[in-house]
């Protein structure tokens, strides 16, 4: 009698961990009204969110991961750091393998002047590059878990469940202001 009392505790201890995990990861939006008016995106690094706001504030929040498990802003290429700061998205298209990708403007002339200062100062190496590419995209084919698990894979970018990425993607047009934070 006591093993049956244990395994079912243990059993609903697990599925109780299983829906709260899930639960925080779940996309949430207003679903009583629609967007209206110009987009834009806040992505937040330490909560692990990208958020969609129109001209009547907050919309929608995706799960999303990143490059590196820092929090630090990009450095240089090759970091894996996802860059902050104000950006815009610069393209959009389907991709091969992340189902869909949305590049921004990442170096801007901000980000250009933030790495000269690092190189001067030696914060990073002379021959450091800044790198480029940094784009809101899906996660590989069948691999939606990574964002569930908070396994940041990406080179810098940010990666959404491929169906957010697809949500997002039909919500944002090029153009749409991207603000990076930590």
């Amino acid at each position: 009698m006591t093993k049956k009392i244990l395994c079912c505790s243990l059993l609903a201890i697990c599925l109780l961990g299983f829906k709260d995990a899930h639960e925080r990861t779940v996309r949430r939006r207003l679903f009583n009204r629609t967007l209206d008016g110009e987009v834009s995106i806040l992505v937040i690094k330490s909560t692990y969110e990208l958020q969609v706001y129109d001209k009547d504030g907050w919309y929608a929040t995706y799960p999303a991961v990143f490059g590196s498990k820092s929090q630090e802003d990009k450095m240089m290429q090759g970091d894996r750091l996802t860059p902050e700061g104000t950006f815009h998205i610069v393209s959009k298209r389907p991709h091969e393998k992340w189902d869909k990708i949305m590049l921004i403007d990442y170096p801007t002339k901000a980000d250009i002047a933030k790495f000269q200062d690092r190189k001067a100062r030696g914060i990073i190496p002379k021959d450091a590059k800044i790198g480029d590419g940094i784009a809101i995209h899906g996660t590989w084919p069948h691999d939606d878990n990574a964002v569930d698990a908070f396994q940041n894979w990406t080179n810098g970018c940010i990666s959404l469940k491929r169906e957010d990425i697809d949500e997002l993607y039909d919500m944002t047009p090029v153009g749409t202001k991207v603000v990076i934070r930590r």
